[in-house]
């Protein structure tokens, strides 16, 4: 498939997929259609149980071994303690050549190990500053950064910063302390996690859950997480990670909670990002071997990539940094190069690569934002959130269109090529016009 016969197959036939903000007016049959940035899909990559130095998987299979024996049996003592900066390094490079963006965690109190902002046993202060300070100069740019929350194995009681001293299931992270907790309970929680990783120079859009923490309980998680994200460090539109799935037949597009205030200055919302594989690298303990091919197969005929891709969903896939690692034989940092390899190749112009906070930005503009026709080629935008690249179908075909806000006008640039489609450009096609702006909060127009 060409990048025009994949733009006509996801504006026009799949429309319903990718479309979110509709308005059927009396007297036309098209509709206004919010589609993906760029009029591409959006594919970004999410890196669980990260943190500075502290290999999550040697330090926390012991504990969870002691609350599920029969579960696990690794022998945690022949992997390394450590996943050394000099793998970030190469990691993040490499990404970087590549476009590659996503969500890296920064677990805050490592299996219970240490501080990121205090100290971590085993490792120097130096080493630690050191660590920290590339995971801010160099991951940041490209990679959300989320807490997840505050250990990843025994819960810490936030009054005294000491792990209960109490074991099992309900004192673990990632089985049922979280699972009947109320919205203030877990928000409390969290901001404690938020509170660490602000205090060594590291913002915060969102978070992500280890193993099946808040399962049960999404809406006070997804409230806990706009309460405390918005608190710590400000942010407009936090999200979190809780779920991937990989049955074909379920949708991975973001989901939004607790809309409010979207007439006033104080819009809000917080944002479920789906991830659409299952860890296919490494594995959770680096010691699970991957397989390329359930991503996508060497013919580029199918995976789950193609399935999500094909279907104009955000196709984010999902990891765990020690199998990316893999006890320093990198098998699943070789698989992931692999797979971005095999997607660059059958979709060279239909993918833009977002963090995940971009991605949730992007999702909560595309389904809060209201337009309304005034004339046959003039559309008001109501949008409580900014937004960068944002590319609507219109139901007319225009040879000229002007953008306006506040008192700016801004002529949008015809181009003759979909795959030149960005910020200020527009398609006109044989009935529709397709353009792509940074749309800014509050009211703004389109008049062809």
């Amino acid at each position: 498939m060409n990048r025009r016969q994949f733009l006509e197959q996801s504006s026009l036939s799949a429309a319903a997929l990718m479309s979110s903000s509709q308005l059927i007016l009396p007297d036309l049959t098209e509709n206004i259609v919010v589609l993906n940035p760029r009029a591409r899909v959006p594919v970004s990559f999410i890196i669980d149980d990260s943190t500075s130095l502290v290999n999550l998987a040697y330090y926390g299979i012991p504990q969870f071994q002691e609350t599920f024996p029969e579960n696990y049996k690794q022998d945690w003592r022949s992997l390394p303690r450590e996943i050394p900066d000099s793998f970030v390094m190469e990691f993040i490079e490499w990404c970087d050549g590549q476009g590659v963006k996503g969500k890296y965690s920064m677990v805050p109190f490592p299996a219970c190990t240490g501080w990121l902002h205090r100290f971590i046993p085993g490792w120097t202060q130096q080493e630690l500053a050191d660590s920290l300070k590339l995971v801010r100069e160099y991951v940041t740019p490209n990679w959300d950064i989320h807490p997840e929350m505050m250990s990843h194995t025994r819960v810490v009681d936030i009054k005294t910063g000491l792990p209960f001293p109490q074991s099992g299931p309900d004192y673990m992270e990632n089985w049922e302390w979280s699972q009947e907790k109320s919205a203030d309970e877990l928000g409390a929680y969290i901001a404690y996690a938020h509170q660490v990783l602000k205090d060594v120079g590291l913002h915060c859009e969102g978070i992500t859950t280890p193993g099946s923490f808040a399962r049960r309980n999404r809406k006070n998680l997804a409230l806990a997480t706009l309460e405390a994200t918005r608190d710590v460090h400000g942010t407009e539109i936090p999200h979190f990670f809780r779920d991937l799935y990989i049955d074909p037949d379920k949708s991975v597009e973001p989901e939004l909670y607790h809309i409010s205030g979207l007439d006033t200055n104080d819009p809000r919302c917080s944002v479920h990002v789906i991830g659409c594989t299952g860890d296919w690298f490494g594995g959770w303990d680096g010691l699970t071997p991957g397989d390329v091919d359930k991503f996508i197969t060497e013919d580029l005929s199918s995976g789950r990539m193609v399935e999500v891709i094909d279907k104009g969903e955000p196709a984010i896939m999902v990891c765990h940094w020690p199998g990316i690692y893999y006890n320093g034989e990198k098998r699943g940092f070789h698989i992931f190069q692999e797979v971005v390899s095999r997607i660059h190749q059958k979709y060279p112009d239909q993918l833009i690569w977002m963090k995940n906070s971009e991605i949730a930005r992007y999702w909560a503009a595309k389904k809060l934002s209201r337009f309304q026709v005034k004339a046959k080629k003039e559309v008001r935008i109501q949008a409580p959130f900014s937004c960068p690249d944002y590319t609507i179908q219109l139901p007319f075909r225009s040879k000229k269109l002007v953008f306006s806000h506040q008192e700016r006008q801004i002529p949008l640039e015809r181009i003759d090529d979909i795959q030149k489609l960005k910020a200020g450009t527009f398609y006109p096609s044989a009935k529709q016009t397709i353009c792509c702006i940074d749309l800014p909060k509050g009211n703004s127009h389109l008049e062809g």
